[in-house]
């Protein structure tokens, strides 16, 4: 049994579509996946994402099951399961013949993981990285999806390059510890450890 996940992830044109992908390689490779990859396909807008994974569900292959993986863009509640929560915040129901574990999410977004791999952070942006902003969170799923994009923001401001959606965040997510993820991010280890099942 092989994964395709449908991942949200904005932006247009065929460099990010390269980015994207190499990103997601490269994060599953370096969490032991390399011999049973999935399959990423970028589903740009949230909606449109969700929308792909629909039809994958209601046109199933053979071998390959569809997994959905979006932001959760806020709180998950208390004991909310993703389903739950996908449809307090969007709306979505679990469509026929999906389970439970085919939805992940990103707590509350993707850019949550960079704060859990400070060293990555410092790598790429360099000495100029301020890191004052970028705070100590105990619980980093926690954290206001706004509150850690001002916090990339103002961290990266005096840095040559800085903190931006699309090419930027591809090119950290190539380069991020999935082990410093699955130890501050219960969802991403979710994600990984269902991965690895298969």
């Amino acid at each position: 049994m092989s994964a395709k996940i449908y991942a949200e992830g904005g932006g247009e044109g065929q460099l990010l579509d390269t980015l994207f992908r190499a990103g997601w390689n490269a994060f599953f490779e370096a969490a032991g996946l390399k011999g049973r990859m999935p399959r990423v396909v970028r589903g740009k807008g949230r909606e449109q994402t969700f929308d792909l994974f629909l039809t994958a569900v209601r046109n199933p292959r053979e071998g390959e099951i569809p997994l959905l993986l979006v932001d959760s863009e806020g709180p998950v509640a208390p004991g909310h399961g993703v389903w739950q929560h996908l449809k307090a915040r969007n709306g979505w129901d679990r469509p026929q013949g999906a389970s439970d574990h085919q939805a992940f999410l990103m707590v509350q977004l993707m850019e949550t993981w960079f704060l859990a791999d400070r060293q990555l952070l410092r790598d790429f942006f360099g000495a100029a990285l301020r890191e004052k902003p970028l705070r100590k969170w105990p619980d980093l799923e926690k954290v206001d999806q706004d509150k850690v994009l001002m916090a990339l923001d103002q961290a990266t401001a005096g840095c040559s390059k800085t903190y931006s959606k699309g090419k930027v965040s591809y090119q950290l997510l190539a380069r991020l510890k999935p082990k410093r993820v699955e130890e501050m991010c219960s969802h991403a280890r979710a994600l990984l450890e269902r991965l690895r099942s298969l």
